[in-house]
C-alpha cells in the first residue's frame, strides 16, 4: 500500500512539473513575390466646387515579404483537481525588417475548470475567426481584411471585413455537453475610452462531429474596428479624422471533406458575411468565400494545392465599392513543421472612400458629409513562395 501511494506521489507530481512549464513556440514565413500594382485614383476636393485631382499610380516588382511571423510562450498550470490558470503572450514581428517592433496578438490570463468552461482575460481574437476554417490563401494572398486604401502610394488588394483581436476583452469557451459536437464561444470586449462609449459582445457556434462536414455560425456587435486615418493625405498625422467601423456582424461557414464520402480527397468550404456598418449612409457590406483543396498522392511527402475565390459587395459599407479577388496555390510538406508555398492570383477592386466626418449636436453619432470622396479602380496581380517554419 505505501509503495502504492508513493507512485500515485510521484505520478501526480510529474504531471505538475510538466504542466508548469511554459511551451516556447513560434513561426517564420517568408516568401519572394512579384506584384504588379495599378490604380487610377480620383480624388473629388469639395463635391460642391466638383474640385478633382487624378493620380495614375503603377508599381511592379520583387517583394521580399515576412508573413504572421511571431514569437509566442504558453501553457497551463493546475491549481486544483478540476482547474488549471492558462496563459498565452504572443506577438508578431516582420523578420524581413520592414518594422523591427513587437505587436502584440493574443495575450491573455485564464483559468479552464472541467465543468465551467475556460476563461481567457486580455487581447483576444474574436470568435469570428472561431469559425473560420475556409480561407486557404497563404503568404501575399493571406488578405481577408485588407479592406481599406490607406494611400495612394500604398496600392493593395481588397477584400471583405475580417475577424480583429479586441483589447480589454473576456472570452468564455463553453464546456463539453455530453459529448454533443457542438463548441460555444462567447465574448465581451470593454470600450474604456469613457467618451461615447460602446461595449462589444460576441457569440459563436461551431458543429463537427468527425465526419468530415463542420459547420458555424458567429456573431459580433461594436467590436474595436475604428481606423485613425485621413483618407485623403494618410501620412500626415495632424490630419487624421476618426473613422468608425463598428456595427454587426454575422458569419456563416460550411466545409466538407469529400474523401469521407467518395474516392478523391478534395475539401470544400464557403462563407458567407455580412457587416452593417454605424455611420450614417452606409450599406450592408456582402462577402463571399469560395475554396477547395485537393491532396496530391503523387508525391514523397504530403502535398496539396488549393483554389480560392473572394467576392465583396459594399466595401466599407459604400455602394460604389466592390472588389473580386481569384487565388491559386500550393503546399509541400518537407515535415510538419517545414512547409513550402507557392501561390498566383488576382484581385480587381473599384474602391469608393468618403473622407470627412461630423459631428451631430455632440449626441456621439457620426455621420459622413460626401465632401472628400476617393474613387480608384485597382487591380492587383502577384506571384510568389516561400518557406514557413513552425518551432
Amino acid at each position: 500500500m505505501k509503495k502504492l501511494l508513493l507512485t500515485s506521489a510521484v505520478a501526480v507530481l510529474s504531471i505538475s512539473t510538466a504542466q508548469a512549464k511554459p511551451e516556447i513556440y513560434g513561426k517564420i514565413f517568408m516568401s519572394a513575390d512579384y506584384v504588379n500594382s495599378d490604380a487610377d485614383v480620383k480624388t473629388l476636393l469639395n463635391a460642391n466646387e466638383r474640385a478633382e485631382a487624378l493620380t495614375d499610380y503603377n508599381e511592379k516588382g520583387v517583394e521580399i515579404n515576412s508573413h504572421s511571423s511571431r514569437l509566442g510562450i504558453k501553457g497551463s498550470e493546475a491549481i486544483t483537481a478540476n482547474t488549471d490558470v492558462v496563459y498565452k503572450l504572443e506577438y508578431g514581428t516582420s523578420v524581413d525588417g520592414d518594422d523591427q517592433s513587437f505587436k502584440s496578438r493574443d495575450t491573455y490570463l485564464g483559468v479552464a475548470n472541467k465543468k465551467l468552461g475556460e476563461f481567457r482575460v486580455g487581447r483576444n481574437s474574436s470568435v469570428l475567426g472561431y469559425v473560420n476554417n475556409v480561407s486557404l490563401t497563404e503568404g501575399y494572398w493571406d488578405n481577408l481584411g485588407d479592406s481599406k486604401l490607406k494611400s495612394e502610394n500604398e496600392v493593395r488588394a481588397l477584400n471583405m471585413l475580417d475577424d480583429s483581436r479586441q483589447n480589454n476583452s473576456i472570452v468564455w469557451i463553453a464546456p463539453k455537453y455530453k459529448d454533443l459536437p457542438l463548441e460555444l464561444a462567447l465574448q465581451y470586449a470593454a470600450d474604456e475610452k469613457f467618451e461615447d462609449s460602446s461595449n462589444g459582445f460576441g457569440a459563436s457556434l461551431m458543429f463537427d462531429q468527425g465526419t468530415g462536414f463542420t459547420a458555424g455560425i458567429a456573431y459580433s456587435k461594436d467590436m474595436d474596428m475604428d481606423d485613425d486615418i485621413n483618407l485623403l493625405n494618410p501620412t500626415d498625422p495632424k490630419k487624421k479624422n476618426k473613422v468608425n467601423y463598428g456595427g454587426d456582424v454575422i458569419r456563416a461557414t460550411a466545409s466538407a471533406d469529400l474523401s469521407k464520402y467518395i474516392a478523391a480527397p478534395l475539401t470544400m468550404g464557403v462563407m458567407y458575411q455580412q457587416a452593417d456598418y454605424d455611420f450614417v449612409g452606409s450599406k450592408k457590406e456582402k462577402g463571399l468565400v469560395v475554396s477547395g483543396e485537393m491532396g496530391l498522392t503523387n508525391f514523397t511527402k504530403p502535398a496539396s494545392v488549393y483554389m480560392q475565390y473572394n467576392k465583396t459587395d459594399n466595401l466599407n459599407g459604400f455602394s460604389d465599392s466592390n472588389s473580386d479577388q481569384i487565388v491559386l496555390g500550393g503546399k509541400y510538406k518537407f515535415k510538419k513543421n517545414v512547409i513550402a508555398h507557392a501561390y498566383v492570383g488576382k484581385n480587381s477592386a473599384d474602391y469608393v472612400a468618403v473622407g470627412k466626418v461630423n459631428k451631430i449636436n455632440g449626441a456621439g453619432k457620426e455621420k459622413f458629409e460626401r465632401y472628400d470622396v476617393i474613387s480608384s479602380d485597382i487591380n492587383v496581380f502577384a506571384v510568389g513562395g516561400g518557406l514557413e517554419y513552425k518551432f
